[in-house]
Protein backbone atom coordinates (compact mmCIF):
# COMPACT_ATOMS: atom_id res chain seq x y z
CA UNK A 1 0.00 0.00 0.00
CA UNK A 2 1.66 3.48 -0.62
CA UNK A 3 0.47 6.66 0.74
CA UNK A 4 1.43 9.85 -1.19
CA UNK A 5 -0.01 12.71 1.30
CA UNK A 6 -1.30 10.93 4.41
CA UNK A 7 1.20 9.84 6.98
CA UNK A 8 4.01 10.55 9.32
CA UNK A 9 7.14 9.76 8.06
CA UNK A 10 9.56 8.06 11.12
CA UNK A 11 11.50 10.87 11.11
CA UNK A 12 8.44 13.08 11.35
CA UNK A 13 6.74 11.06 14.14
CA UNK A 14 10.17 11.09 15.96
CA UNK A 15 9.96 14.89 16.27
CA UNK A 16 6.40 15.08 17.22
CA UNK A 17 6.51 12.72 19.89
CA UNK A 18 10.29 13.01 21.28
CA UNK A 19 11.32 9.50 20.90
CA UNK A 20 13.63 8.50 18.98
CA UNK A 21 14.22 6.98 15.10
CA UNK A 22 16.02 4.04 16.15
CA UNK A 23 12.81 3.50 18.86
CA UNK A 24 10.61 3.38 16.61
CA UNK A 25 12.48 0.88 14.28
CA UNK A 26 12.56 -1.38 17.48
CA UNK A 27 9.35 -0.77 18.21
CA UNK A 28 8.95 -2.24 14.40
CA UNK A 29 11.36 -5.06 14.86
CA UNK A 30 9.34 -5.99 18.08
CA UNK A 31 6.21 -6.32 16.11
CA UNK A 32 4.97 -3.83 18.29
CA UNK A 33 4.42 -1.02 16.20
CA UNK A 34 4.80 -1.62 12.01
CA UNK A 35 3.46 1.27 9.73
CA UNK A 36 0.37 0.78 7.73
CA UNK A 37 2.03 1.91 4.31
CA UNK A 38 4.93 2.91 2.24
CA UNK A 39 5.69 5.77 0.13
CA UNK A 40 6.65 4.87 -3.60
CA UNK A 41 10.26 5.20 -2.14
CA UNK A 42 9.89 2.65 0.81
CA UNK A 43 9.36 4.86 3.77
CA UNK A 44 7.96 3.86 6.23
CA UNK A 45 4.89 6.41 6.51
CA UNK A 46 2.33 5.69 10.01
CA UNK A 47 -1.17 6.59 10.35
CA UNK A 48 -3.35 7.97 12.67
CA UNK A 49 -4.52 4.70 13.88
CA UNK A 50 -0.83 3.83 14.14
CA UNK A 51 -0.26 6.86 16.67
CA UNK A 52 -3.21 5.83 18.71
CA UNK A 53 -1.49 2.70 19.38
CA UNK A 54 1.99 3.85 19.70
CA UNK A 55 -0.04 6.39 22.78
CA UNK A 56 -0.88 2.60 23.85
CA UNK A 57 2.45 1.51 24.38
CA UNK A 58 4.12 4.44 25.42
CA UNK A 59 1.26 4.50 28.31
CA UNK A 60 1.40 0.90 29.15
CA UNK A 61 5.56 1.45 29.69
CA UNK A 62 4.73 3.94 31.58
CA UNK A 63 3.07 2.05 33.79
CA UNK A 64 6.19 -0.66 34.46
CA UNK A 65 5.25 -3.26 31.82
CA UNK A 66 8.01 -4.49 29.26
CA UNK A 67 7.97 -4.63 25.50
CA UNK A 68 7.42 -8.18 25.35
CA UNK A 69 4.60 -8.10 27.84
CA UNK A 70 2.91 -4.93 26.00
CA UNK A 71 3.23 -7.52 22.86
CA UNK A 72 1.20 -9.76 24.36
CA UNK A 73 -1.29 -7.56 25.87
CA UNK A 74 -2.17 -5.37 22.54
CA UNK A 75 -2.04 -8.93 20.50
CA UNK A 76 -4.78 -10.60 22.68
CA UNK A 77 -8.48 -9.67 21.64
CA UNK A 78 -9.26 -8.93 25.02
CA UNK A 79 -7.18 -5.97 25.01
CA UNK A 80 -8.92 -2.88 25.80
CA UNK A 81 -7.16 0.48 24.58
CA UNK A 82 -9.61 2.42 26.75
CA UNK A 83 -8.62 0.35 30.06
CA UNK A 84 -5.09 1.57 29.88
CA UNK A 85 -6.16 5.71 29.81
CA UNK A 86 -8.37 4.72 32.69
CA UNK A 87 -5.47 3.02 34.45
CA UNK A 88 -3.14 5.59 33.85
CA UNK A 89 -6.01 8.16 35.03
CA UNK A 90 -6.66 6.27 38.19
CA UNK A 91 -2.96 6.73 39.15
CA UNK A 92 -2.93 10.27 37.86
CA UNK A 93 -6.10 11.52 39.81
CA UNK A 94 -4.66 9.98 42.82
CA UNK A 95 -1.65 11.88 42.81
CA UNK A 96 -3.45 15.05 41.90
CA UNK A 97 -5.59 14.32 44.99
CA UNK A 98 -2.69 13.92 47.27
CA UNK A 99 -0.90 17.25 45.84
CA UNK A 100 -4.34 19.38 46.26
CA UNK A 101 -4.96 18.14 49.75
CA UNK A 102 -1.08 18.88 50.64
CA UNK A 103 -1.18 22.48 48.69
CA UNK A 104 -4.46 23.27 50.88
CA UNK A 105 -2.68 22.52 54.14
CA UNK A 106 -0.05 24.56 53.16
CA UNK A 107 -1.90 27.32 52.10
CA UNK A 108 -3.66 27.28 55.39
CA UNK A 109 -0.82 27.05 57.47
CA UNK A 110 0.78 30.44 55.33
CA UNK A 111 -2.31 32.14 56.33
CA UNK A 112 -2.54 31.46 60.04
CA UNK A 113 1.53 31.91 60.45
CA UNK A 114 1.21 35.10 58.26
CA UNK A 115 -1.49 36.34 60.50
CA UNK A 116 0.98 35.32 63.85
CA UNK A 117 -2.10 32.75 65.01
CA UNK A 118 -0.74 29.61 66.56
CA UNK A 119 -0.52 26.60 64.53
CA UNK A 120 -0.96 23.38 66.75
CA UNK A 121 1.28 20.56 66.40
CA UNK A 122 -1.74 18.21 65.40
CA UNK A 123 -1.77 20.84 61.67
CA UNK A 124 1.75 20.37 61.36
CA UNK A 125 1.34 16.18 62.03
CA UNK A 126 -1.39 15.73 59.45
CA UNK A 127 1.11 18.40 56.70
CA UNK A 128 3.50 15.71 57.43
CA UNK A 129 1.40 12.92 57.06
CA UNK A 130 0.41 13.93 53.43
CA UNK A 131 3.57 14.48 52.58
CA UNK A 132 5.14 11.13 53.29
CA UNK A 133 1.60 9.37 52.68
CA UNK A 134 2.32 8.05 49.69
CA UNK A 135 5.89 7.02 50.48
CA UNK A 136 5.24 5.41 53.58
CA UNK A 137 3.11 2.62 51.33
CA UNK A 138 6.21 1.38 49.38
CA UNK A 139 9.00 2.07 51.98
CA UNK A 140 9.15 0.43 55.02
CA UNK A 141 10.11 3.04 58.62
CA UNK A 142 13.88 1.60 58.63
CA UNK A 143 14.29 2.86 55.05
CA UNK A 144 12.92 6.50 54.92
CA UNK A 145 15.05 6.75 57.99
CA UNK A 146 18.22 5.40 56.20
CA UNK A 147 17.49 8.03 53.44
CA UNK A 148 17.08 10.80 55.89
CA UNK A 149 19.82 9.90 57.78
CA UNK A 150 22.30 9.56 54.64
CA UNK A 151 20.62 13.25 52.61
CA UNK A 152 21.61 14.96 55.81
CA UNK A 153 25.28 14.27 55.72
CA UNK A 154 25.39 15.63 51.98
CA UNK A 155 25.85 19.34 51.47
CA UNK A 156 22.70 20.52 49.14
CA UNK A 157 25.50 21.41 46.51
CA UNK A 158 26.74 17.99 46.46
CA UNK A 159 23.26 16.83 46.39
CA UNK A 160 22.16 18.63 43.40
CA UNK A 161 25.24 17.67 41.12
CA UNK A 162 23.88 14.06 42.38
CA UNK A 163 20.52 14.57 40.86
CA UNK A 164 21.75 16.18 37.99
CA UNK A 165 24.10 13.14 37.27
CA UNK A 166 21.46 10.70 38.53
CA UNK A 167 18.68 12.38 35.73
CA UNK A 168 21.50 12.59 33.23
CA UNK A 169 22.49 8.57 33.10
CA UNK A 170 18.87 7.70 34.06
CA UNK A 171 17.95 9.41 30.38
CA UNK A 172 21.17 7.90 28.78
CA UNK A 173 19.88 4.63 29.75
CA UNK A 174 15.76 5.01 29.28
CA UNK A 175 17.26 6.15 25.62
CA UNK A 176 19.40 2.77 25.06
CA UNK A 177 16.72 0.84 26.57
CA UNK A 178 14.48 2.59 23.93
CA UNK A 179 16.46 2.10 21.01
CA UNK A 180 16.95 -1.84 21.88
CA UNK A 181 20.61 -1.49 22.76
CA UNK A 182 21.39 -4.90 24.37
CA UNK A 183 22.46 -4.62 28.02
CA UNK A 184 24.88 -6.14 27.64
CA UNK A 185 26.42 -3.40 25.08
CA UNK A 186 29.60 -1.20 26.99
CA UNK A 187 28.10 1.92 26.31
CA UNK A 188 25.15 0.70 28.50
CA UNK A 189 27.24 -0.87 31.11
CA UNK A 190 29.44 2.59 31.63
CA UNK A 191 26.16 4.25 32.24
CA UNK A 192 24.77 1.39 34.65
CA UNK A 193 27.80 1.42 36.83
CA UNK A 194 28.13 5.45 37.27
CA UNK A 195 24.31 5.58 38.51
CA UNK A 196 25.43 2.49 40.69
CA UNK A 197 28.13 4.73 42.16
CA UNK A 198 25.57 7.58 42.81
CA UNK A 199 23.12 5.16 43.59
CA UNK A 200 25.26 3.33 46.48
CA UNK A 201 25.86 6.55 47.92
CA UNK A 202 21.70 7.34 48.62
CA UNK A 203 20.79 4.01 48.98
CA UNK A 204 23.86 2.37 50.71
CA UNK A 205 23.66 0.02 48.30
CA UNK A 206 20.22 -1.65 50.41
CA UNK A 207 18.74 -3.58 47.68
CA UNK A 208 15.52 -3.22 49.52
CA UNK A 209 15.62 0.43 48.97
CA UNK A 210 15.76 0.26 45.15
CA UNK A 211 13.08 -2.42 44.76
CA UNK A 212 10.98 0.15 46.85
CA UNK A 213 12.14 2.93 44.52
CA UNK A 214 10.88 1.13 41.51
CA UNK A 215 7.55 0.22 42.68
CA UNK A 216 7.06 3.82 44.17
CA UNK A 217 8.13 5.31 40.63
CA UNK A 218 5.73 2.54 38.91
CA UNK A 219 2.92 4.20 40.67
CA UNK A 220 3.44 7.78 40.62
CA UNK A 221 5.32 9.05 37.85
CA UNK A 222 6.10 12.65 37.74
CA UNK A 223 6.29 12.53 41.70
CA UNK A 224 8.62 14.48 43.47
CA UNK A 225 9.75 11.86 45.51
CA UNK A 226 10.20 9.76 42.13
CA UNK A 227 13.79 7.95 41.66
CA UNK A 228 13.15 8.08 38.12
CA UNK A 229 13.12 4.02 37.64
CA UNK A 230 10.73 1.98 36.21
CA UNK A 231 10.26 -2.33 36.08
CA UNK A 232 11.60 -2.21 32.77
CA UNK A 233 14.27 0.09 33.25
CA UNK A 234 15.20 -1.31 36.65
CA UNK A 235 15.97 -5.15 35.10
CA UNK A 236 17.97 -3.41 32.06
CA UNK A 237 19.94 -1.72 34.66
CA UNK A 238 20.53 -5.29 36.79
CA UNK A 239 21.45 -6.81 33.84
CA UNK A 240 23.91 -4.85 32.49
CA UNK A 241 25.50 -4.68 36.01
CA UNK A 242 25.30 -8.28 35.97
CA UNK A 243 28.76 -10.12 35.44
Amino acid sequence: MVIRKQGWKIGELAASTGLTVRALHHYDQKGLLRPSAHTEAGHRLYSERDIAKLQQIVSLKQLGFALDEIKRFMESPRFDPEEVIRLQLEKLNEHIRLQEELRGRLLHLQQLLKENHNVTTEQFIKTIEVITMSAENYFTPEQLKAIENIQSRISPERQRQYEQDWTRLLAGLQSKLDEGVPAGDPEVAALARSWKEIFDVFGGGDAGIVASAERFHTDHPGSSLQFGLNAELYRYIHEALSP
